[in-house]
This record gives structure tokens, sequence and C-alpha cells, in this order.
């Protein structure tokens, strides 16, 4: 065996290591809600529940997509499946809208609505969650409710006149007002998730209309969202494509770190290196999928990768900064854990895309900093945020948005991945 692929198989061992000793046992052991259906997701530092009383669609959701993926990739002896059945079977019963249709976006840990309003960001994840569901299952289900949440966005969402997906919508899928109610608004965040959940469904249906909608997505994230000049994703957007400042919305996806204003420093100069490489590894993933030669976008992929290794890599400490100027120049040096995961698929994507010479060096480097500083491993998760130097800044293990998706999907894919190498 040459010298890479014996550096290789060290890293997939320790990579196996922690999803079927650690991570998949954390969730396993601890978040079926046996009393009211779903997922408990919320965990202290130490992985005891905190008692909050919410379930979030897209917690739910996530969650879903966690178990149904690890068991087609053949993890968890049948517990997976029956995870994700059970997950199905609470979102169904409790959290879709028998009189205007779609997905409610929290619950209390019982069911009752707490918030009705309807949010693409999380029918994107259903759409993506439910269409795996039934691509390890068989389940009908997954692939039916996938398809409605698609048919909605055409009805509701789905812009006409400037491309893309409004995002922000009422109860009865009336779009809400501007600013921080989101209805003037159009993200790299939506699209890069509609572009993953496209991808998915027409895996699992087949169907001409769901590959014509996940080609139209990826045009206008390769057209509109990403920077003319330096081809780097652009996070905010108004309806009609001009560039927007950064403002946190009313309905919170993540916790990011915004001002007490609402409006985040260089708020229009800003650009994640987690979501960009997160992005090119999707795109190459929709465009197997969907038959497309790599060449078509072989540029735009390219660039993710060179402006992350230029300047997102910490070669000091390890890791991966949070974000920089799309020209060049750090202005986040904090370390967050779900870029690192989307970093890891993406190195190891571009190993067997570009070869390893370039990138096998950096995926070590981030790979180490995650085994050593970000996974919790007497836990089992992944600590949510770090300094630079890897000092823990927030210990939570689980709560409405950070879940399972990113770790096991990191874990799970980043072995798949090394296997292919390894070949």
């Amino acid at each position: 065996m040459s010298d890479v692929k014996t550096k290789i198989q060290k890293l997939k061992n320790e990579a196996c290591a922690h999803l079927t000793k650690e991570l998949l046992p954390f969730w396993i052991d601890r978040c079926k809600d046996d009393i009211n259906g779903g997922y408990i997701t919320h965990f202290d530092q130490d992985g005891n529940d905190t008692g909050k009383d919410e379930k979030s669609m897209l917690g739910q959701a996530r969650c879903i997509y966690s178990f149904a993926s690890a068991h087609r990739a053949g993890y968890g002896d049948g517990k997976c499946l029956e995870l994700a059945r059970h997950g199905v079977d609470f979102v169904l019963d409790k959290m879709w809208d028998r009189e205007h249709e779609g997905f409610y976006w929290l619950t209390d840990r019982r069911g009752n609505v707490l918030i009705d309003e309807k949010i693409i960001y999380g029918h994107s994840f259903i759409i993506y969650s439910f269409s795996e569901y039934t691509l390890a299952s068989g389940d009908p289900r997954g692939l039916e409710y996938a398809e409605r949440c698609f048919d909605l966005l055409q009805k509701y969402a789905a812009d006409t006149m400037y491309g893309g997906y409004y995002e922000m919508f009422h109860r009865d899928w009336t779009l809400k007002g501007p600013g921080a109610s989101g209805g003037d608004r159009k993200t790299l965040d939506v699209h890069m998730h509609l572009m993953e959940a496209f991808t998915t469904l027409y895996e699992c249906s087949g169907k001409e209309v769901h590959k014509r909608k996940l080609l139209e997505t990826i045009d206008v994230l390769t057209k509109r969202i990403i920077h003319p000049k330096y081809l780097t994703g652009i996070p905010q957007f108004t309806i009609d494509w001009k560039v927007a400042p950064q403002i946190k919305f009313e309905i919170v996806w993540g916790w990011d770190r915004f001002s007490e204003d609402g409006v985040k420093a260089s708020a229009e100069d800003n650009t994640s290196y987690g979501h960009n490489v997160e992005f090119a590894w999707l795109l190459m993933h929709a465009m197997k999928i969907a038959d497309i030669p790599l060449n078509i976008h072989k540029k735009v992929i390219q660039q993710q990768f060179d402006h992350a290794l230029a300047d997102g890599i910490d070669w000091e400490y390890g890791g991966v900064y949070v974000e920089g100027s799309h020209a060049g120049g750090v202005t986040d040096r904090e370390k967050e854990f779900w870029q690192n995961a989307e970093m890891l698929i993406a190195l190891l994507q571009a190993c067997i895309v570009f070869g390893p010479e370039k990138y096998l060096s950096v995926y070590e480097n981030v790979h180490r900093f995650v085994y050593d500083k970000i996974i919790d491993h007497q836990v089992g998760e992944w600590i949510p945020l770090l300094t630079r130097q890897g000092e823990p800044i927030w210990q939570h293990m689980g709560h409405n948005w950070k879940i399972n998706y990113h770790s096991i999907r990191a874990a799970v894919q980043s072995i798949a991945r090394m296997n292919e190498l390894l070949k």
C-alpha cells in the first residue's frame, strides 16, 4: 500500500470509530421522544436533555435525514431506519398544515404549534430528508410529501420574474414583509439547500420536472449568487438580485453572530469558507446525479477551493476560519463546527476530482483540528463554536439548529470518499 493510501486508511479508521462508537450512539441513545413522538434535540455540554419545550421542523427534518442517510450507507443495524420512520410519523402528524398545506416552523414537544409560518429554508430540508428516507426505506410517504412540498414551492415561492425563490411566508403562503421579516430578501443559504434538496428528490423520483428545477437552481447559483469577479458566494440579495447588507431575520435558522442592531460587520463584503466549499461539493454531487459534465462548472467549483485554501485554512492552529472578504483576507477567525464538517467532505471530493497532491494535506489539517478540538470524545458530539486556538465558546451539544446533520453527514460522506480514494 502506498504512503498516501496508508495515510487515508488511518484517517478513515479514526472516522469510522468516531461515527460508530461515539456519534451515532450519542443520538440513538438519547434523541427518541417515546412520550410525544419525534426527537428531543436540546442537549447541554454533557449530553443531558435541557428540557427546552420546543421542536423545530428544521431540527426534526435534519434528524430524519441523518438517520435515513446513515441507514442507506449501512450503519446502525436497522436502528437508524427505525428512528427515521419515528421522526417522519411525528412530522406528518403534528407539523403538516392540513388547511393550507406545508409544514409549521415550530411546535412544543407535544406537537402544539408555536410558530405557524412557512419558511422555505425548512421546506428544503423536508424535501431533502423525506426523499432520502424513501431511498433508504422504500416507504412511499417520504416521496409523496417531498413532492407535495416541491409543488407548493413552485406554486407560491417561485419567482417567475427574476428567478429563484421567495423565502419567508405566513401560514397561508402570503409573502411576509420587508427587512427582518425577510419577504424582500433572497439568500445563498436557501438556494444552495434547494439545490441539495432537488438533487435527492430527482434521485428518488427520476422525474424530469425535478431535474429541470434542479438545473434552474444551479443556474441561479452560478449566475446570480456568486460574486461576478471573485466567484465566491454572496450571502443576501434583494428580490431582483442586487447585493443586500446581510441582516438577521426574525425567524432565525442558526445562531450567526450579528451586532446588536442585527446587521453583520462588513455586511456587503463577507463570504463564508464553509458555505463556499459546501456549495462546491453539493454542486459536484448534483451534477453527478443529473449527469452533467464537470467541465461546465469546473471554474466555479475550483474557485471555491482556491479561495478557501488561500485564506480560510489556519495553518498555525488548524481548522477553517468562519469568513473573509471576497477579494481576500480573513474577517472572522473563530471556528464553527459545521464549516469544518463541510470542509472535510469537500476536500476529499477535491482529492477524488482534482487529485490528492494539493488537497490531502489540507484535509489532514482540518481533520486533526476536528478530531482533536471540535469533537468531545467523552460525550460523542461536536462542540459548536471555538476560538481560533480551539477553546470552546459555545458548548451545547444540541438545539433546534445544531443537530446531527453536519456531523453525521461529514462522517458518512467522508468515509465513502475515503473508500473511493482507497480503491
